[in-house]
């Protein structure tokens, strides 16, 4: 299979996306045609879930050899607990919540990250050159990035992280690994500011290239594609199909999650539906109820990973939406650039619908899940508890351990919630460069530390 640019002027192979991350000219990789499921989902039932993930990635991933690809995806959910996304029903018909923090770093970022890893680490074996991973993180995605990449040689990590904006258990988990290949650099700006510092760097070929760098957020191709397999794993499990569908409620950021799963409706599988649940910084959430996308300010809050203003995966889904049309996605894209914003004239639909939550309701849906469900649910989490509707058979994504966040819950519960990986990471010292909102700084940081 070949993977293009949703701006039209990159074509590369699977190993070759996953290696560049962002398309030369600035776009995202996209399959150029997605399989159909439909064939295979009756034989799929059943199975475990890195084989389920071996079989959707043979898919896509035709230029690894299947026993490297199986190795990849066997030593990627190795530490995973069986089954690794487990589905918790509640004390309500037609109401699961998909459990998706019980990998290494509590988050669901290391279902892709674990894997990405690996890849990355194949990457290194077979080319003998290094890989240094560059990433930009609103509190999960560095330290599953950082945890991923962890014992992989020839390897560093730079991830970027808005200064005093993230949790304080998240930032230990990427500053006090203790690794003189890590590298946190916490920018004295938002979240927003951290991934535009990165696409910009990735923007200048000569310097990311000198320098080995590939990129671990989202707009990497492989992190969506392991992110489809959970909901998948989900949809063979309840059975899922038009006579019995289920709505996915998403807590979201930079709109991967949701990305992932709306994908799997375009390969065929049917009775999918979305909600996009976001907190205060509600620009995706609008974009879907009005059709109106206008990024502003990010407004700190209770749900960090989630003050996100810019997200990055949306331009993924406009190439869909323009039916692969890449020149209407430039000027889109262009028009974001310039304008601060662009219009469809009405609301998408395309089986989404969208939901926002400020603070106030967070702590609220944190207490009604207590409450009514005895469900103890992450600032994250709780934003798809917000937005459930009676009569809906609903799967909610909880995205993080509540651990993560334990001054929230035990301002809200009482009581506050334990981990024993976080645990062991009190008392370790933050070890961070605090660098100002600049593409040259974080390029010195990188030229000094590869030296």
């Amino acid at each position: 299979m070949r993977f293009v640019s949703t701006r039209g002027g990159d074509r590369a192979s699977f190993a070759q996306a996953v290696r560049q991350g962002l398309a030369q000219d600035g776009g995202l990789f996209v399959p150029e045609e997605l399989p159909d499921l439909r064939p295979h989902l009756a034989a799929w039932r059943g199975l475990s879930y890195p084989e389920l993930a071996f079989r959707f990635f043979s898919l896509f991933a035709t230029d690894i050899p299947a026993e490297e690809l199986r190795g990849c995806i066997d030593r990627a959910y190795a530490n995973f607990p069986v089954p690794p996304a487990p589905l918790v029903p509640l004390a309500k018909e037609n109401l699961q919540v998909l459990e998706l923090f019980h990998g290494p770093t509590l988050a669901f970022k290391d279902f892709a990250l674990q894997l990405l890893g690996q890849f990355y680490g194949r990457e290194i074996k077979n080319s003998g050159q290094p890989v240094n991973i560059l990433g930009a993180t609103s509190g999960d995605t560095g330290s599953a990035a950082i945890h991923g990449m962890l014992g992989q040689p020839d390897s560093h990590s730079f991830i970027l992280y808005p200064e005093g904006r993230i949790a304080p258990l998240q930032e230990k988990q990427i500053a006090a690994t203790g690794s003189a290949k890590v590298h946190p650099l916490a920018i004295q700006g938002s979240f927003d500011e951290a991934q535009a510092i990165v696409k910009q760097i990735f923007g200048d070929s000569v310097f990311s290239s000198a320098h080995a760098l590939t990129a671990v957020n989202s707009i990497n191709i492989a992190r969506i594609l392991a992110q489809c397999v959970y909901y998948l794993d989900t949809v063979l499990k309840l059975d899922v199909r038009k006579e019995n569908p289920v709505e996915f409620i998403v807590p979201t950021g930079n709109f991967g999650n949701v990305l992932a799963g709306w994908m799997l409706g375009k390969m065929g599988v049917t009775g999918l539906s979305f909600c996009v649940a976001t907190n205060a910084n509600a620009v995706v959430a609008n974009f879907f109820q009005t059709g109106e996308y206008r990024p502003g300010k990010v407004h700190p809050s209770l749900a960090p990973s989630m003050d996100i203003q810019q997200s990055s995966n949306f331009e993924r889904w406009l190439w869909w939406h323009f039916a692969g049309d890449s020149s209407r996605v430039q000027s889109t894209m262009q028009a974001i650039r310039d304008n601060g914003h662009f219009s469809l004239g009405q609301a998408p639909g395309e089986n989404i619908r969208a939901f926002s939550c400020d603070d106030t309701g967070i702590r609220e849906q944190i207490a009604r899940a207590y409450r009514d469900f005895h469900y103890v649910a992450d600032p994250h989490t709780a934003c798809a508890f917000a937005a459930l509707e009676p009569g809906r058979r609903s799967v909610i994504l909880a995205t993080a351990h509540p651990a993560k966040f334990p001054d929230t819950i035990a301002a809200v519960l009482g009581i506050q919630p334990t981990h024993p990986a976080l645990e062991a990471l009190k008392n370790r010292p933050v070890v961070k460069q605090v660098l100002p909102a600049t593409a040259a700084a974080v390029k010195e940081a990188i030229s000094s530390a590869l030296q």
